[in-house]
């Protein structure tokens, strides 16, 4: 009986479920999936491999007597309330000892909810980033998961199997306790919001500002592909200005609207850094971005009322091009230090042990943010698992240090042709701060010193000291906190 049981199950035949069972029945393993809609299962077993053995469910306890005990139950369903309704319905038909895996975008903090109710109940549980979208899920995804190690050693080697190969390794690891694997997913989402927005900013300048169309921006986006900055994001960009628009006559990318849209990964990064505290700047403001073009009516009405219009770029075409090459390449190593900083510091304060190196070769392939960037990355975290932040790298200083002078000439140059490059100039400024060792905060603690009594630290004397600003006295030393 036991050779016919199924070796995986998955809630939710969409896009993305259907497409990593069929992965998995493709490296051998038997998979069954369950949905409502009996329209999604007949299409999952039509879309199969030939040879390969899956099987379509429309009731959960018919999936669960499928099942080869342990269970290996993975949902791929919307983050939120979704996924506790599915949790509810699995508990009184699971036992002791079976695994429930949630592979959506689910908020980090929901998922330590999760895991701390279901080891109650004696089940394992545990949060498993995907990233690669239609295809990565069908062909090798780039797999991130966290938590229970008794768990992940039972489904370790189905998720070895399926994900994406560089260099014949898969892009998959155990990536640390608790909802480790939802946290580096969230900052993996935080990493793309920041360099989509950054290549939309230099899509602007070089599009608005100098006036190039869409045929030399695919090949000016294809020759930064083919150099040193190659990466997935900058591959779908320069395809994206070849689409035929099949409505009108003329390429796609002219007819979409500017109103982007967000699923709430970026905003959880944002919200995450700011409760450690840790700054990553480049990415709350491609989140902020997001959020402003969302306001099309407003931005129209503004655009009328302060009749602000674009002015041209007169820059030499091949000067302007290189200068976006170096800000480019400089703002996306900061954004990925910005999310490596989040997780470093993220792994100390939640005891999450959050492998660096690791999580940067999980990137390397078959996730939205894999770069050839990333090759550099990885060394950094091996010589010093303890690198605050990528920034330190002898290495990485090395690469950016001369890209500089183009994203600060950017910056001058989009700012004075009232070019918004909110993305770079977040970066620059970012950056400036990070390489002052002094700072004019001093005048800040002393204002919040005179309102609210706040104290201050000295530069000459250790302790902490309070003045009575408005009056000559004598300032105090509070030396209990010496």
């Amino acid at each position: 009986m036991a050779d016919n049981l199924y070796d995986f199950g998955m809630i939710g035949l969409g896009v993305m479920g259907s497409n990593l069972l069929l992965n998995m029945a493709d490296h051998g393993f038997k998979v069954v999936g369950y949905d409502k809609n009996l329209a999604k299962t007949s299409a999952f077993e039509a879309s199969a491999t030939k040879g390969t053995i899956v099987k379509g469910v429309n009731t959960l306890p018919e999936m669960i007597n499928l099942l080869q005990v342990p269970r290996k139950i993975m949902m791929l369903v919307p983050a939120g309330n979704p996924v506790d309704d599915v949790i509810a319905d699995l508990i009184p038909l699971l036992q002791p000892g079976d695994i429930i895996i949630d592979g959506g975008n689910s908020h980090y903090i929901d998922t330590l909810k999760r895991i701390t109710f279901l080891k109650e109940k004696k089940l394992h549980f545990m949060g498993i980033g995907i990233s690669g979208g239609e295809e990565g899920a069908r062909l090798g995804p780039s797999i991130m998961p966290g938590g229970d190690v008794e768990a992940y050693k039972e489904v370790e080697p189905i998720l070895k199997a399926v994900a994406a190969k560089v260099n014949d390794v898969p892009c998959v690891a155990y990536l640390g306790n608790d909802a480790a694997g939802h946290y580096v997913k969230m900052v993996h989402n935080g990493i793309e919001y920041a360099i989509m927005q950054l290549i939309s900013e230099c899509y602007d300048i070089l599009h608005n500002g100098a006036g190039i169309q869409n045929e030399e921006l695919h090949t000016i986006f294809n020759n930064w592909n083919n150099g040193d900055m190659q990466s997935y994001l900058l591959e779908i960009t320069s395809d994206i200005f070849k689409k035929k628009d099949d409505k009108s006559e003329g390429l796609l990318v002219d007819m979409i609207l500017d109103k982007a849209g967000a699923k709430g990964t970026g905003k959880w990064t944002s919200e995450a850094a700011l409760d450690l505290p840790e700054p990553i700047p480049t990415i709350d403001m491609a989140v902020m971005v997001r959020n402003l073009s969302a306001l099309k009516e407003e931005r129209v009405m503004a655009t009328s009322l302060y009749k602000s219009f674009l002015k041209k770029i007169d820059l030499p075409k091949d000067q302007l091009i290189n200068q976006l090459h170096d800000a480019l390449y400089f703002a996306t190593i900061v954004s990925y230090a910005q999310g490596l900083s989040l997780l470093t510091k993220a792994s100390a304060m939640l005891k999450m042990e959050i492998p660096l190196s690791e999580v940067i070769r999980v990137w390397t392939g078959g996730c939205i943010i894999r770069s050839r960037l990333l090759n550099i990355f990885s060394s950094a975290f091996e010589k010093n698992t303890q690198l605050p932040n990528l920034l330190l790298d002898n290495e990485v200083a090395q690469k950016i240090q001369s890209k500089i002078d183009g994203l600060r000439n950017v910056v001058i140059t989009a700012t004075a042709a009232d070019y918004p490059v909110n993305g770079l100039s977040a970066t620059l400024n970012y950056f400036t701060t990070y390489c002052r060792d002094k700072l004019p905060t001093n005048l800040i603690q002393a204002q919040r010193d005179f309102f609210g009594s706040h104290t201050y630290e000295r530069i000459d004397i250790p302790g902490v000291f309070h003045t009575n600003w408005e009056h000559d006295e004598q300032t105090v030393d509070h030396p209990s906190h010496h």
